[in-house]
């Protein structure tokens, strides 16, 4: 079994089922961000979507607005984005969790 080599983010996550868009270019992606911290999210895709680590992407959603940030790694339908430092998506993302997040629990148990 291969080991993937990522860097993890030190900022606590959060579970959370925010749908939005993913956009490079002209390409659009729908997803769902599975986990969000002050720094970074995860998202499921919905569809292929090809950026490379390192690309600009931009995230839209209703709950955060517009988020930028840059690809950090891509595996089986799922992204990790660290936001860009000069953007305004911590304070976004910190605005959230003050007045809208709700704990997410698990659907399935194991």
């Amino acid at each position: 079994m291969a080991v993937l080599e990522m860097k993890t983010r030190s900022a606590q996550r959060r579970k959370t089922r925010i749908y939005g868009t993913v956009k490079y270019y002209n390409q659009a992606a729908k997803g769902r961000i599975v986990d969000l911290s002050a720094t970074g999210l995860a998202l499921d895709l919905g569809s292929p979507f090809h950026a490379a680590a390192g690309s600009a992407v931009k995230i839209e959603t209703e709950e955060l607005g517009v988020l930028e940030g840059t690809v950090k790694w891509s595996h089986r339908g799922r992204i990790g984005i660290h936001f860009r430092p000069n953007s305004n998506a911590s304070a976004q993302v910190q605005s959230y969790f003050r007045f809208f997040h709700e704990d997410i629990r698990p659907v399935l148990t194991r």
